[in-house]
């Protein structure tokens, strides 16, 4: 049966310990100690330990086969909010497509603590899994503006590459803003199809509020047919001087030309910086 041991604090103890007992032999230089930890957890990990009943730190979770289990004790680590120790990590992603299965279904559960979610998206994406694309672009269409899910599952997608352009575009419309604005900085990083291009150019126009945030990922789409409207945006009235600067650097980083400089005198962003210099 599997124990929920605080290996992050044994590891400590056994630190602890050794530094105690080989201080004089380094002069009691704590930074030349500290150098020698990579060979010291390499030494923990393999010295048979009372509190795993004669087992090493670092084969204790080999014994264990199931990847549903593992992915159990996962959950109750965080549950009980205990270090997970990365042994338990390293041995449920090796195994492979029934990890991979264990790790979706925990995705889908409403009961999960959130870390063990966060975790599973993580892991899945160390195993380069794109079988969670269609939930990853679910949980951005209904993100909320703080969302850490979200956020993770954006990362998760990025790293997919160019094959979640299509899905993405299919749900753009029914996201929330905070979806959209998450599903736009995913398509910035894969240029090419129009509708991206007319996103950006849409969310510039519809979301003032949200000016420098457009403004940077229409830079970074890397279209100069977005400079008209970029330059639009440069002479509104009462725009923030943060805004001007990323109006101003993203038509530059795609050709253009700013045809004028404005005083912002009084804004507070300029007025800390001047401050600043």
């Amino acid at each position: 049966m599997m124990r929920c041991i605080n290996f992050d604090g044994q590891f400590e103890r056994y630190a602890t310990e050794w530094m105690r007992q080989n201080a004089a032999q380094f002069h009691n230089n704590v930074d030349a100690m500290e150098a020698k930890m990579p060979d010291v957890y390499l030494q923990w990990l393999n010295e048979p330990a009372d509190w795993l009943d004669g087992a090493t730190p670092g084969a204790y979770f080999l014994r264990f086969d199931d990847a549903a289990a593992l992915t159990e004790m996962m959950c109750e680590y965080h549950r009980r909010g205990v270090p997970v120790p990365d042994q338990l990590l390293e041995r449920l992603t090796s195994l492979g497509a029934e990890a991979e299965e264990a790790l979706l279904a925990l995705l889908a559960r409403e009961d999960a603590p959130q870390e063990s979610v966060l975790t599973a998206v993580s892991l899945l994406g160390e195993m380069e899994s794109s079988a969670p694309m269609a939930r990853y672009v679910d949980w951005i269409v209904r993100r909320a503006e703080h969302d850490d899910r979200a956020e993770m599952a954006a990362e998760a997608l990025t790293a997919m590459g160019a094959a979640v352009v299509a899905p993405v575009l299919a749900h753009v419309e029914e996201a929330t803003p905070s979806g959209k604005e998450t599903f736009l900085d995913i398509l910035c990083n894969f240029p090419g199809d129009e509708r991206i291009l007319a996103l950006g150019l849409a969310l510039l126009r519809e979301r003032p509020e949200k000016t420098a945030l457009f403004a940077s990922l229409l830079g970074k789409l890397g279209d100069p047919r977005a400079i008209p409207a970029l330059q639009q945006a440069l002479d509104a009235p009462g725009i923030h001087y943060l805004d001007y600067l990323e109006l101003r650097n993203a038509v530059e980083a795609l050709g253009g030309d700013v045809r004028c400089e404005r005083d912002f005198s009084g804004d507070p962003y300029y007025e800390s910086l001047r401050r600043m210099e």
